[in-house]
């Protein structure tokens, strides 16, 4: 099993990315954690390469830099950077989405 330093939610929002010399490439979100988020896309976008994203959480916006960690077909991730000043954001969003996951178990074990 794959160890990983914080749990992943589903997650399924509109995300613009970013890259640094080409046109905005437009996608769907997988999943979020607290350090980084992964999304469906169309377009190439280069692994190792640094981009801005934006994307929209029920607690705020979002406007982070991000590193593209890896991809796998249409689906890439992305491992966030300097987060510091959106991690509030992003830290309730996943707390929220673990207490909904913790509920959904609890009523269909």
């Amino acid at each position: 099993m794959e160890a990983r330093r914080h749990p992943r939610f589903p997650l399924d929002v509109k995300i613009r990315i970013y890259p640094r010399n080409s046109a905005v490439v437009r996608g769907h979100t997988v999943d979020i954690s607290e350090s980084g988020i992964s999304a469906m896309l169309m377009v190439e976008v280069p692994v190792g390469e640094v981009v801005r994203l934006e994307f929209s959480l029920p607690s705020g916006e979002v406007e982070v830099q991000a590193l593209v960690q890896q991809r796998n077909a249409f689906r890439y991730g992305f491992q966030f950077m300097d987060a510091s000043s959106v991690q509030q954001v992003i830290g309730r969003t996943c707390s929220q989405l673990a207490m909904e996951q913790s509920l959904r178990e609890a009523k269909h074990p």
